[in-house]
């Protein structure tokens, strides 16, 4: 049988690579209508397939993730309304974390935590955002100390993502990770471009790379829920 439910899909990758090229273009006022049309399509998405299981926590906090995700999109638009645009991606990232730990094959106890061997996994991840806070720290004023509760945030992101290892199928576990991880780049990206240095190709990076990860972390969550049924 046909899903139905690909036509957001669909509406997703046309409006990505309609946003891409509105970049490339430079044409800021056409990206009012591609970009909130991006998450746009994922999140009906997600919302018609985990339509039988929409009373779950794990589908609230997915779901949670990509409006917050959806209204940091159209605030980012702005500049004057970077503050709120990052602390609604801040949400759309507790909202992640509460998703990923739900989306694993039972909890995990303290006790059974190897803090050493887990830092030392987590490593890169730590030395990726330091590197990036040591870049963009002389510029950041009175957003500091918003920016270093952002970076804690999603690198908890990434590290449960990567934490999930072993406790859901592959598909499920690679496809959130990646996609953590692009989130993570493409973060990155936009601090570095607002705060440290801008570069040309700025923009076809930062929207590439999320756009990516979205579709990537949905992908993993569906892919969790099916072998879950």
């Amino acid at each position: 049988m046909r899903d139905k439910n690909i036509i957001w899909l669909y509406l997703f990758l046309i409006a990505t690579l309609a946003d891409l090229a509105f970049v490339i273009e430079g044409n800021s006022d056409l990206r009012f209508f591609s970009k909130p049309l991006i998450l746009l399509g994922l999140i009906l998405y997600f919302y018609r397939i985990t339509k039988p299981i929409a009373a779950t926590l794990l589908t609230k906090s997915i779901l949670g993730a990509l409006v917050f995700s959806w209204i940091g999109d159209i605030l980012l638009m702005w500049s004057h309304l970077f503050i709120y645009g990052l602390g609604a991606f801040l949400m759309a990232h507790i909202c992640y974390i509460i998703g990923f730990k739900l989306a694993q094959n039972g909890p995990t106890r303290l006790d059974q935590v190897n803090f050493v061997k887990s830092f030392f996994y987590n490593l890169p991840i730590f030395l990726a955002a330091a590197f990036v806070f040591y870049l963009i720290n002389p510029n950041l004023g009175n957003m500091k100390i918003p920016v270093i509760a952002y970076i804690i945030v999603i690198v908890s992101m990434v590290v449960t993502a990567r934490d999930r290892f072993k406790k859901c199928n592959p598909a499920s576990f690679w496809q959130v990770f990646v996609g953590a991880i692009l989130f993570f780049i493409s973060d990155g990206a936009i601090a570095i471009s607002r705060f440290f240095a801008d570069f040309p190709e700025s923009g076809i990076l930062i929207m590439g790379t999320y756009a990516i990860a979205q579709l990537l972390i949905v992908m993993g969550i569906r892919s969790f829920l099916i072998n879950h049924k």
